[in-house]
């Protein structure tokens, strides 16, 4: 299909508002997809962070009591 002006390609033949709806929600499916993951991944990595602090200040703290005499 071949169009004239590029209003008319805007257009589609009357479809325009479909074929370019349909193509901004691939496209907002895609970049989910794609961010989503990084998303998860960096929270996962501050959990885990936090978790390594908070279990090494527990070991100061259980190190300190055990030298109280």
């Amino acid at each position: 299909m071949s169009f004239e002006t590029f209003g008319d390609f805007l257009a589609m033949g009357g479809h325009g508002f479909y074929v370019w709806w349909s193509y901004f929600v691939a496209a907002v499916v895609v970049g989910f997809i794609l961010v989503w993951p990084l998303w998860r991944r960096r929270r996962f990595l501050a959990e885990q962070r936090g978790r390594l602090r908070r279990a090494e200040a527990q070991d100061r703290q259980a190190g300190h009591s055990a030298d109280a005499p």
